[in-house]
């Protein structure tokens, strides 16, 4: 096989990027395959502590099971939301993923100067010490 069509067989239709912290991301990918058909690819990769490349985990899903797996993934987390962890405040690592998010802009945009945006130290400031969970010290360990 020639290198063009190597490429145009592994290309995205359609791609979604999923950052979950300062080292590991996901991917979910649209692919077509030979006969016209569409696979889903999800892909976590994950930078190495040593800096050197990345790891990569892939999982591949077929219009066949979307939706069992679909049906299958909703009820396990809806099972540790209502189950497990009711009282647990889901939507603290959307807001500490937007404000990380908000800090990298920030850099970009001043040639890689740190700054705070106003409203993400005025929360740091108003929080105690207890309500911060010792998991989340670090940028480095958010997942969501």
């Amino acid at each position: 096989m020639d290198n063009e069509r190597i490429q145009r067989r592994f290309e995205s239709v359609f791609s979604k990027k999923v950052r979950a912290g300062k080292r590991r991301t996901y991917f979910f990918d649209v692919r077509k395959t030979k006969g016209e058909d569409y696979y889903l690819t999800l892909t976590e990769s994950t930078k190495k502590f040593n800096g050197e490349g990345y790891e990569r985990h892939k999982i591949f899903l077929y219009k066949e099971d979307f939706n069992r797996f679909v049906s299958c993934l909703e009820e396990v987390v809806d099972h540790i939301k209502t189950e497990l962890m009711p009282d647990y405040d889901y939507d603290e690592y959307t807001r500490r993923h937007e404000e990380f998010e908000e800090r990298r802009r920030l850099e970009e945009l001043n040639g890689g100067t740190a700054l705070e945006p106003a409203h993400v130290t005025e929360k740091v400031e108003d929080q105690d010490e207890e309500e911060v969970p010792s998991k989340l010290e670090s940028e480095d360990d958010m997942s969501w």
